[in-house]
């Protein structure tokens, strides 16, 4: 699979903005360390302690997400990258243990397409993962649905790589992942909900 330099810039935008927000956490948390204040002590540790596991838990979702971690050998427990980068939001996925055993580069895919379908849903709501065919599907069910006609268009196989923005960027690096393992993205749309769909 070969991906533009403007791709790679912009997942690397995305990537840093996800580190951003628990990154700064820590630094406030060491501020409030340094202040000498005693009663800031237990608060501050705690918000280090809690950033600090939110950034890893990102770092280590991406880094199987669009890097080549885990493929080599074993694949990680790609349920868990999940579970962890959703951890504290307002999304709740559903993973069935038969998916634990897929292949790396299906367990790969899926991770992105579980993101993809988690962020349709500002509101919160369940990402549920079943099969279809001899694929996997994500569907995403919630009382709002954020479904933007740039999405729909970066998961097109004629996507322009010029419209892509660090909001898009992804649906189209998920798109792209599935025809690198020899399948195909596909969206439907419901009422309160969509299903993101790969085989």
């Amino acid at each position: 699979m070969q991906i533009e330099f403007r791709v790679l810039e912009l997942l690397a935008s995305r990537l840093c903005h996800e580190l951003i927000s628990p990154v700064g956490a820590v630094n406030n948390g060491v501020e409030l360390l340094n202040d000498g204040d005693a009663s800031f002590v237990r608060d501050a540790t705690t918000l280090i302690g809690q950033s600090a596991r939110r950034a890893a838990m990102r770092l280590q979702f991406y880094r199987f997400a669009y890097g080549a971690g885990g493929l080599g050998g074993g694949a990680p427990d790609a349920k868990s990258l999940v579970a962890g980068i959703l951890e504290g939001g307002k999304v709740r996925c559903d993973w069935p243990a038969e998916f634990d055993v897929l292949a790396a580069p299906w367990q790969k895919l899926t991770c992105n397409l579980m993101l993809l379908a988690s962020e349709i849903l500002p509101r919160g709501g369940t990402v549920t993962l079943t099969r279809a065919g001899n694929g996997v599907a994500a569907a995403a069910a919630g009382e709002a649905v954020n479904l933007t006609a740039e999405l729909k268009a970066a998961l097109a196989p004629a996507a322009e790589v010029a419209a892509l923005t660090a909001r898009t960027v992804h649906a189209y690096f998920t798109a792209r992942y599935a025809e690198n393992v020899g399948a195909r993205l596909s969206l439907s749309e419901a009422d309160k909900g969509a299903t993101f769909t790969v085989n």
